[in-house]
């Protein structure tokens, strides 16, 4: 059933970032999103759904228009993006008005295949968040839940805040 059931769209982002050369240089790779749910012994029926494999600085107009479309088609009324952190907000803009589904936004600011990332406890947030939060679109970054129009990346302390405007 649709309505129990939580979709991930994935989209890249540092969360599926692997290592590319020896230069230390990253590409996004497959997600790991699924591994992650499997792993941590979800009992609730989820599908992963791989939209687009870019950092989220890459991300276009039609990148976000592409997303929305996705989200709108699904049958679920609870839907997962997972999203690089830097226009993660952005995005979060362009799902805003999307009638009857709760979006929760993640991602990690560290790689899922480190040891020491974010990535786990953000995937574990956001399904949390995906079926509590009223809809709406919602972001679960830093430990918090945020609503999407209060929040913001600050790059200099590598973390999510809220904001009040």
């Amino acid at each position: 059933m649709a309505d129990n059931r939580i979709v991930v769209l994935t989209t890249g982002g540092t969360i599926d970032k692997v290592y590319f050369d020896d230069m230390s240089r990253f590409e996004v790779g497959e997600t790991v999103v699924g591994k992650i749910l499997r792993e941590g012994g979800v009992t609730f029926d989820f599908e992963v759904v791989p939209l687009m494999r870019k950092d989220s600085l890459q991300l276009t107009d039609a990148d976000r228009a592409a997303i929305r479309a996705a989200v709108q088609v699904r049958e679920e009324s609870r839907v997962i993006v997972t999203h690089g952190t830097d226009t993660m907000v952005d995005t979060a803009r362009a799902l805003a008005d999307v009638p009857g589904k709760t979006i929760v936004m993640t991602g990690a600011l560290s790689p899922a295949r480190f040891q020491a990332s974010d990535a786990v406890f953000n995937i574990g947030m956001a399904v949390a968040a995906v079926q509590a939060c009223p809809p709406g679109v919602w972001i679960a970054m830093s430990g918090q839940v945020f609503p999407w129009d209060h929040v913001r990346k600050n790059r200099g302390r590598n973390r999510f805040e809220r904001t009040d405007d």
